[in-house]
């Protein structure tokens, strides 16, 4: 009894130790194998305005009216702010009928229009005033932004690469412990994330845009870094 309560014992513990180890490497003889992780930090340079434009009303013609009167708002606050229009994008749009589920018997009490948009912006400078003057014209339920590089694929790279110095010092290290030296690189894999830096909603009624002279919520505040990372696997030959 004890040793099968051993051998089970062991199995467990020979299959966690196999769990941890990833990814699984056939390594040949003469070889060191090292992973490490790496990163790249920098500033964002474009910002992410997302908001909808949402109507409502009694019919399917007068939301989708509405809705309309709110895009041109919408346009011309584009326009002021010396931004083109045809630069937002538009992620979906819906109309969709609006019930009244207090009774048994649904009723009808109007529809609802519904677009979502995302603007690129790289003046950090007219964040405040689009996002002010959208709350103005009660135009978005709605708005978040989020910072991000416009190169993220550099910015991925200058990760991996930092990664691949790490293992490399690493695997140098093993080597000289040894009386070796490093010699070619046999096997790599890469794994690489991009930390999102949103930012909390701006949703914000009429009653609270009433002081004219409050400053925008971003004012003043530094974005946060855009921060990638990657994990480097290696495999190198021994001299």
């Amino acid at each position: 009894m004890k040793k099968l309560v051993l051998f089970i014992a062991t199995l467990l513990l020979t299959s966690s130790l196999t769990f941890a180890q990833a990814p699984t490497v056939a390594a040949a003889p003469n070889t060191v194998f090292a992973g490490a992780d790496g990163k790249f930090e920098a500033p964002p340079d474009t910002a992410l305005i997302q908001f909808n434009i949402s109507a409502h009303a009694d019919t399917a013609k007068a939301a989708y009216d509405l809705a309309s009167k709110q895009a041109e708002q919408t346009r011309q606050i584009m326009r002021d702010n010396g931004i083109d229009p045809k630069t937002a994008q538009i992620g979906s749009y819906s109309i969709q009928p609006m019930y009244d589920w207090k009774t048994a018997k649904r009723k009808l009490v109007g529809y609802q229009v519904a677009t979502n948009v995302t603007l690129k912006l790289k003046d950090f400078a007219k964040i405040g005033p689009i996002t002010q003057q959208l709350a103005d014209a009660a135009v978005s339920e709605s708005q978040s932004i989020n910072y991000t590089l416009d190169n993220m694929d550099e910015a991925k790279s200058k990760a991996v690469e930092d990664a691949y110095r790490r293992a490399r010092a690493s695997a140098d290290a093993v080597a000289r412990a040894a009386g070796r030296s490093v010699g070619e690189l046999s096997y790599a894999s890469v794994d690489t994330f991009e930390n999102v830096r949103p930012m909390p909603i701006l949703a914000r009624s009429a009653m609270a845009m009433k002081a004219e002279a409050a400053p925008a919520p971003t004012e003043e505040f530094t974005p946060q870094t855009v921060n990638v990372t990657a994990h480097v696997n290696a495999l190198f030959t021994l001299k």
